[in-house]
């Protein structure tokens, strides 16, 4: 067995941001179609696959956006970004890059593309050059969800029904909880959690990113220091780590408004 300890041990459950979101944030949701930039490529993280952004998608389509998830192999950060590059390079126009969880660090690494004009971060890593995701979730205390990862001898990790339940996604509901334990993607925990980036995407372009206050995947406290290392529009849901299936609303909100703020 691949020992997991030394990152999802050292995740610590802690919220260090100010600004405080719930259910209804009354963040104002895109009146009258795009403004800004129309393109959405959403990357989901680990332990899941692009139907992670279902409830997301519907309310971005019905503002009139073109949203693409994408679905990555996890086998490792540079085969993930690679996948995020194709999918740029048939898009027509200007891209906010949205990554969730494991998906911010594809997001840093893929994001230099020249259609990208901002990355947009769900509860995720933003990597500076030579780190890992690893490597930041080391750099903090313990969340819960460490003790439910099991890794095969090949490196690839999933988490158990109760760490889906308990940790990852308590917010759902019993039915979207099985279902997420059913599909989840396994993930090679030294390759694609442990590639490291060479040229973070956040340093040359704007970067917006959701604080999960709640998240016991990882810690609300490294996702605030994240943030505001990229100088990040930020704010903080009252949310498990899967923000984007408990708070679908505010998500979509979220990123219409960064959007709207760039050249389309």
């Amino acid at each position: 067995m691949v020992n997991t300890k030394n990152w999802f041990g050292l995740i610590f459950a802690a919220c260090g941001s100010t600004i405080l979101l719930g259910c209804n944030s009354g963040i104002p949701v895109q009146a009258g179609g795009p403004t800004g930039v129309k393109n959405i490529l959403l990357v989901h993280g680990a332990w899941a696959d692009g139907s992670s952004w279902s409830k997301v998608i519907p309310l971005l389509q019905a503002d009139g956006y073109n949203v693409v998830a994408v679905q990555l192999p996890l086998t490792s950060l540079a085969d993930d970004a690679a996948v995020v590059q194709r999918a740029l390079a048939v898009e027509t126009g200007p891209v906010l890059l949205v990554g969730h969880s494991y998906g911010g660090a594809v997001i840093t690494q893929a994001g230099n593309d020249p259609k990208v004009e901002g990355l947009l971060y769900v509860a995720a890593f933003a990597p500076d050059e030579g780190e890992s995701a690893n490597l930041l979730g080391a750099t903090v205390a313990a969340t819960p969800v460490g003790a439910t990862v099991q890794a095969d001898m090949q490196g690839y990790a999933k988490l158990s029904a109760e760490g889906i339940s308990e940790d990852f996604a308590p917010e759902l509901t019993d039915t979207e909880k099985a279902s997420l334990a059913v599909t989840q993607g396994p993930i090679s925990f030294p390759n694609a959690l442990g590639g490291t980036i060479t040229n973070p995407a956040w340093k040359g372009r704007h970067s917006w990113f959701i604080v999960a206050a709640n998240d016991r995947v990882i810690s609300p406290q490294l996702e605030q220091t994240m943030a505001t290392r990229a100088k990040a529009t930020t704010i903080t849901l009252q949310s498990c780590h899967v923000a984007l299936l408990a708070h679908p609303t505010d998500v979509s909100a979220f990123i219409e408004k960064a959007a709207s703020t760039l050249k389309p």
